[in-house]
């Protein structure tokens, strides 16, 4: 019997899937990296009996990266970052172990089956499924094909049963498209983003943002908001005239005419038609006109258009909209929500997923209307020949979705329905009026048929107070005739919706990756989004672009852009060469970025009229362990201390508050230390400015505080207050917070790991000592004698934090609670103990040798 894997995008989606393929005949387990279950069954494969493995990855398997020594951007020129740096495909999340996962699942497999999201990422996850798994699956006989690729666009029975009647091959020129952009964005974005994140946080001392981010989308996006703002600043407004009269056919009613001339910007003119018009008493009709007119019915619904909806009537942003998209469609609710299509495929079965919607009480008469009437064909709208339109696949109630996910899944089911519902009919009547010598117009509008403004109110006629029936030659008496003053009005800030169709408009972006490129300039601090989603630039958002514009105007319109993604649609398509788009694209803007340093200085002109230079900004905190005198701390994004008489700057660690700890120095340098905390319930740990930003011992990199330094004798180091190995991580060790008390706690100098242990202790010290079993350095303890809970009314103790049974009931692990929510950690209380866990650092017994000049210094308190 062969076996068979497939793999699927998500852990979710291959649940549904064989529980399709199996009729809910299957057994499941878990995965070894624990996020991806593996679910079994037999059935047949193209006519042979099969054993079937499903299983799923979490997203992309391998993401781009360069090696090592160009991930320094203190050591690595930007602009080599164009050609000279090679790149590597890593693991997109190395904790999940996902290669290792897939490969272990694929051994002994002799065919596999892709049944990855039918679209350009999705075909690009395929080749990295099979660069995991082909070389541990059995080799196949001769010409015999073991690779299947299923094409899909909802997970009903019907469309996944069909998907795998009719297996295909992967498309390797997509995912070649997808490379060549990952590529193009990593270098372009990497080399501009480190320049002038170094070179304006180098000089500017409050720009917020810890980021000063270049990207080929996200530039001509800002640079949109930034356009309009332009016009709004530069705006002046104009007053006009505009002549309003009012007649009255019958006693009771009263109508207000429209000018034909409309406005006027003339004060004196128009006076003068005031003056010629209050000369006739009465309105003369001149013509009446009735005419049928047609409000069309929408186009199918594709992403762009869905996220435009979810922005401008759901209040949702397009980065949210799209992930409460994607959970229902892999809980089978609607079609695939990626697609650029707004046309139905010929064979579409519109009335199977109307009939689904016929029991919903919120349309249930019009659908039932519909299917006994008749449905409409859609309009023909764009076949992009990626997926169909976003269609509801399934009934779904309220109390199931909840939230957000009813209102865009109302809307979905809502659009959809009125796609195959008729045109909204309405009978226009249009009275022209002549008064003295001036034209007036009235238009009234009554609906002879609803259509699909049943089913989408929003788009209905406004009622209007019907039009008196009048005909040619027939006199009103003018009740009011009076000049009214008004101004030209600004346009408003760019809505998210308008910006969503400016880029559609130009080619930035792809309906997948519009929404990250909005959230992007909102988590740069470059606009925030204000009431009615109306995007505001901020002032470092303002002066970026107009430097561009100063520097180099492509860098910031989307022409360029435009011009690439033409170019990477023709590689998907097979009709250009991966290596010749790549190298043309990344030659054109390596000249750009040469150019742009060289001129950099046009942009810092901009940025001294709205910025603080770092010297300026700050307050006073520690002192350089240099010239002595105080360093500015400043809080600003990204917060880092800077000395003004050295003019030096130097990093600290970020999401966390900063303050001086004790006055005390550092052994090595003399530089004050400070302490960086999370907060209470988080962790803190000191660290030397200095030793922080320039590692003093091999063994130590950029970024580590004391709770990480080698230092054999200073009383802050990992070497003195080290315990034992974390009880979680590999790397980490439980490192004493000697500032923690009277709620003395340890904490893992790599993860998020706190101990807590020994509360209301008077003393912590971590002894010179180690356990017998488990390696850990004991630990001292001494409680004041009323709160000692230390057998015999004991008050001091010293023993092992793991294998002591003293200590048994006084030590509970934690996980600290960052103030970053990419750091979210659980509650779970758990004994923190166990044999073996507990491997004292090695730093204290065996120091290995210190580097550069501090060698001598280090060398003396060994």
């Amino acid at each position: 019997m062969r076996t068979v894997l497939m793999v699927a995008e998500k852990p979710s989606l291959a649940q549904s899937i064989a529980k399709i393929l199996s009729r809910g005949n299957m057994s499941s387990r878990k995965g070894l990296n624990g996020a991806c279950s593996v679910h079994e069954y037999t059935g047949s494969f193209i006519g042979q009996s099969a054993h079937f493995k499903m299983t799923s990855v979490c997203g992309h398997v391998m993401t781009l990266d360069f090696i090592g020594k160009y991930n320094s951007w203190d050591k690595v020129d930007p602009a080599e970052l164009f050609s000279k740096a090679p790149t590597e495909k890593k693991e997109a999340n190395p904790k999940l172990t996902m290669v290792k996962f897939l490969q272990v699942e694929g051994r002994g497999c002799d065919c596999i089956v892709l049944w990855l999201d039918c679209d350009k990422e999705g075909e690009n996850i395929c080749f990295e499924v099979l660069d995991a798994v082909l070389p541990v699956m059995n080799k196949p006989r001769s010409s015999e094909r073991t690779v299947y690729r299923a094409k899909f666009s909802s997970i009903t029975d019907t469309d996944i049963c069909n998907a795998m009647n009719h297996l295909g091959e992967p498309n390797r020129n997509e995912a070649l498209s997808v490379d060549a952009r990952q590529e193009l964005d990593l270098r372009i974005g990497c080399a501009f983003t480190r320049f002038q994140t170094k070179y304006f946080q180098g000089k500017y001392g409050n720009l917020d943002s810890s980021l000063i981010s270049f990207g080929p989308c996200q530039t001509p996006t800002l640079g949109f908001c930034v356009e309009r703002h332009d016009k709004i600043q530069s705006f002046k407004p104009e007053t006009y005239w505009v002549l309003q009269a009012k007649v009255n056919p019958e006693k009771e009613s009263s109508l207000t005419l429209d000018w034909d001339r409309v406005r006027v910007f003339d004060r004196e003119i128009a006076q003068m038609f005031l003056n010629i018009t209050k000369m006739s008493k009465e309105a003369k009709v001149e013509s009446v006109s009735k005419k049928e007119k047609v409000k069309q019915r929408p186009l199918a619904l594709n992403t762009v258009e869905m996220l435009r909806v979810a922005s401008a009537a759901l209040g949702m942003g397009p980065q949210h909209a799209m992930q409460i998209a994607e959970r229902l469609y892999t809980q089978g609710y609607i079609s695939y929500p990626r697609t650029e299509t707004t046309h139905y495929p010929e064979n579409f079965d519109l009335k199977g997923c109307l009939r689904q919607q016929a029991n919903n009480p919120y349309w249930a008469e019009t659908v039932k209307a519909l299917l006994s009437d008749g449905i409409n064909r859609p309009r023909k709208g764009h076949d992009a020949g990626d997926h169909p339109p976003i269609t509801p696949m399934r009934a779904a109630t309220e109390a199931e979705l909840g939230g957000d996910g009813w209102r865009l899944y109302e809307y979905i089911t809502r659009h959809f329905i009125a796609t195959v519902s008729t045109d909204c009919k309405y009978l226009q009547t249009t009275i022209s009026f002549s008064i003295g010598p001036e034209c007036f117009t009235c238009i009234g509008k009554v609906v002879t048929s609803p259509g699909f403004t049943e089913i989408m109110p929003w788009h209905s006629i406004p009622l209007e107070e019907s039009l008196p029936h009048c005909e040619k030659g027939d006199l009103f008496p003018v009740s009011e005739i009076k000049l009214l003053e008004k101004q030209t009005s600004p346009p408003d800030y760019l809505t998210e919706a308008e910006l969503i169709t400016l880029m559609e408009k130009h080619g930035i972006g792809t309906d997948a990756s519009i929404p990250v490129h909005i959230n992007n300039i909102c988590q740069r601090n470059y606009v925030t989004v204000e009431s009615g989603r109306r995007l505001k630039p901020t002032n470092l958002g303002i002066v970026l672009v107009h430097g561009y514009y100063k520097i180099d105007a492509e860098l910031v319109l989307p022409t360029i852009r435009s011009a690439v993604e033409k170019q990477l649609n023709l590689i998907a398509l097979g009709k250009a060469n991966y290596h010749q788009v790549l190298e043309h694209t990344l030659d054109i803007f390596k000249r750009k970025f040469h150019y742009f340093v060289d001129s950099i200085a046009g942009m810092d002109e901009l940025m001294e009229v709205s910025f603080s230079p770092l010297a300026a900004t700050g307050k006073p905190l520690s002192r350089c362990g240099k010239c002595h005198r105080f360093m500015k701390y400043i809080q600003a994004k990204p917060s880092r201390l800077h000395c003004s008489h050295c003019d030096d700057t130097y990093s600290l660690p970020q999401n966390g508050t900063i303050k001086l700890y004790k006055e005390l120095r550092c052994p090595l340098d003399d530089f004050e230390l400070v302490l960086w905390s999370s907060g209470s319930r988080g962790k803190s740990y000191p660290l030397c400015p200095y030793c922080y930003n320039h590692p003093p011992f091999r063994d130590m990199k950029k970024g580590m505080g004391c709770n990480e330094c080698t230092h054999p004798t200073c009383q802050h180091s990992l070497s003195m207050l080290g315990i034992g190995q974390c009880v979680e991580c590999e790397n980490g060790v439980l490192v004493l917070d000697s500032t923690s008390g009277p709620k003395w706690k340890m904490a893992c100098n790599k993860c998020n790991v706190i101990v807590h242990f020994f509360e209301n202790a008077h003393k912590v010290r971590v002894s010179p000592e180690t356990c017998d079993l488990c390696d850990a350095a004991l630990v001292d303890v001494d409680f004041n004698k009323a709160k000692s809970p230390l057998p015999g009314d004991e008050t001091q103790h010293s023993g092992c934090v793991f294998c002591d049974p003293v200590f048994q009931d006084l030590v509970e692990l934690k996980h600290a609670a960052m103030r970053h929510p990419m750091h979210r950690g659980g509650q779970g209380k758990r004994q923190g103990r166990g044999r073996g866990k507990g491997r004292r650092p090695g730093g204290r017994l065996n120091p290995k040798k210190p580097k550069d000049k501090m060698a001598a210094l280090a060398a003396y308190f060994v």
